[in-house]
């Protein structure tokens, strides 16, 4: 038991990014991006011992992540948790590029939870094959969705 917990705890620190990234995606409330982290976790804990390896483990985590966020974004109701100290903001600088990113984030938090996810997962620079396998469509579905998406996205900033 102790080896599976210090394997847990090895994955956790070593994609931790990645699921703080999830996180921020859908909220940008740092209580609400802590609740979402402890509940991403506790699901990868739940699945853990289940995880086969038929897939990378990132590609699990990416799963676990997003499919936690959208399922709580669907509940529309917050989590009871303990707080956690989340000692990450996105949005603290104000330089131009800090400003054009934060602008591009908002307008993909106006997008539904799907097209989200699959634009968060090739803003990773994940490949369309990894995306697929993630989100459980074809390469080619990824490809139109993505077209589509950033189509919505140009079409938002004409509006701004």
């Amino acid at each position: 038991m102790e080896d599976k917990e210090k394997e847990f705890a090895r994955i956790v620190k070593e994609h931790k990014r990645r699921i703080y990234t999830v996180c921020y995606m859908f909220s940008k409330d740092a209580d609400q991006v802590a609740d979402l982290f402890q509940e991403i976790l506790i699901n990868m804990w739940k699945g853990f011992s289940s995880f086969r390896g038929e897939s990378s483990i990132s590609t699990w985590i990416w799963r676990v992540s997003l499919n936690t966020c959208i399922n709580t974004s669907k509940k529309g109701s917050r989590l009871e948790t303990i707080p956690l100290n989340v000692n990450i903001n996105p949005y603290e600088d104000v330089d131009e590029e800090a400003l054009q990113v934060r602008q591009l984030y908002d307008r993909i938090n106006r997008l539904g939870l799907v097209d989200r996810s699959l634009i968060l997962l090739w803003l990773e620079n994940l490949s369309y094959e990894e995306i697929g396998a993630i989100m459980g469509i074809s390469v080619k579905n990824v490809s139109v969705k993505l077209v589509r998406i950033r189509e919505k996205l140009k079409q938002m900033s004409n509006k701004n």
